[in-house]
């Protein structure tokens, strides 16, 4: 096996899990889902058939991602933070073939409690406060809070807010990175 899973974590037959992955106390992996290489999933989640997680994915306790999401590589997923998959859900309503897709771009961050509403998209680097709701897709790099998510700015790479100047230019403090505001989206600027 190369993957770690802690004694008490339930993995369905089907699942595709990749090398160096760590699941936790009292997780669920349903059949037909992926995980990448070095995920890490915390403990008590679930995660639901068709859920396709890419490399390095951190999924924090308390989280159940069902069917119909998509996280690209370096996603983290905060304590708590809700998916949901049917946007008008009734008790005695089977609406499975009604799942919507959510799609969770290249290193986007989900805080801790935030719900994301099923069929909106959140883009590469976006981060998405804590308690947030999102109902609308939100762009790369965007920086969303509050309940409905509303954007507040724009995140680096590495998690700093970034301030543009008067040419729509921005430096991450931490990486050096640069980016380019233009046409109300932010794009880095590889030199």
């Amino acid at each position: 096996m190369s993957y770690f899973a802690h004694e008490t974590a339930v993995i369905d037959a089907g699942c595709q899990i990749g090398e160096g992955s760590k699941i936790w106390h009292f997780s669920h992996l349903m059949p037909g889902c992926t995980l990448g290489k070095a995920c890490n999933i915390g403990q008590n989640v679930v995660i639901s058939p068709e859920v396709v997680l890419g490399n390095n994915v951190k999924v924090q306790n308390n989280v159940s991602i069902y069917t119909g999401v998509i996280c690209e590589d370096d996603v983290f997923l905060g304590p708590s933070m809700v998916f949901t998959n049917v946007m008008n859900p009734r008790s005695a309503v089977n609406r499975r073939d009604s799942y919507l897709r959510t799609h969770v771009g290249r290193g986007a961050s989900i805080g801790a409690n935030a719900t994301i509403v099923c069929g909106h998209d959140i883009g590469a680097f976006a981060f998405i406060g804590a308690g947030a709701v999102v109902t609308k897709h939100v762009p790369a790099y965007a920086l969303v809070v509050g309940n409905p998510a509303r954007q507040m700015g724009w995140m680096s790479e590495f998690g700093h807010r970034l301030q543009f100047d008067t040419d729509g230019r921005a430096t991450c403090p931490e990486s050096g990175q640069q980016y380019q505001l233009s046409n109300g989206l932010v794009n880095r600027i590889d030199e």
